[in-house]
């Protein structure tokens, strides 16, 4: 990975990736729409590796999203027991990493118990990493889980006055997740697409052509660069 034109002490503490092109990687070679998907495991390492060769504290990737079960029945199973796999196949290696594995997400029916179990396994055998933390977004939606916070501060009993912006995020899937620095989204498009909402309000945001199969920590590393050129002012003004 080139890095001459990072600066190491200020890379983004929390970078988020939407992966997206998998099913167009695949079309555009004649194969199934699961088979970009199978492909795009190769990025998510590369990223991985990326990441930790960077010094980036917190990944989180977008995964399987509430408006994703509208997908075709075959590949959303597919999907479930692809992601089930993936755990069961290179938890270890996150592990041997250094890698703290997180979820964020609604755990709800339609989300296979088999699926969830290895999920909280692999919570539980990575926790004590800390070298990154890679956040998995699965069945997971921007705007229900801001729904799913406040649902929560009023079965506490909260009041209007209580409803404040810290009490949103105190509520929020993983409260200690730390807002995002920098997201990045591939395969050209330019949308948000209900990823994150609360934690990008002030997040620069890159978008890359290429497809989510093809994303190496280069690219990464490019994202990072660009990160750096940028200002960043809050809302308020440059010095």
């Amino acid at each position: 990975m080139e890095l001459s034109a990072v600066d190491l002490s200020q890379v983004p503490g929390h970078v988020a990736c939407v992966m997206d092109g998998n099913g167009r990687w695949a079309e555009r070679r004649g194969l199934k729409r699961t088979d970009g998907h199978a492909a795009g495991e190769e990025a998510l390492f590369d990223a991985v590796h990326g990441a930790l060769e960077l010094g980036i504290e917190w990944l989180t990737v977008y995964a399987f999203s509430t408006e994703n079960w509208r997908r075709p029945v075959d590949e959303v199973r597919y999907l479930m027991r692809f992601n089930e796999s993936l755990l069961l196949r290179r938890v270890d290696e996150l592990d041997d990493l250094g890698v703290r594995v997180r979820f964020v997400g609604r755990r709800d029916w339609r989300v296979p118990k088999r699926l969830i179990d290895r999920m909280d396994s692999s919570i539980d055998k990575t926790a004590g990493n800390s070298e990154l933390t890679l956040t998995i977004a699965f069945n997971y939606g921007g705007r229900a889980e801001i729904v799913d916070s406040v649902r929560r501060l009023v079965a506490e009993g909260a009041g209007p006055d209580d409803i404040t912006e810290a009490a949103i995020s105190r509520h929020l899937y993983d409260p200690e997740m730390p807002e995002v620095d920098l997201m990045v989204r591939t395969s050209g498009e330019f949308r948000i697409s209900n990823f994150l909402l609360w934690e990008l309000a002030y997040s620069e945001l890159v978008f890359v052509d290429t497809l989510w199969p093809d994303f190496r920590r280069q690219h990464l590393a490019d994202a990072v660069a660009e990160f750096q050129r940028r200002t960043r002012r809050f809302g308020g003004l440059s010095g």
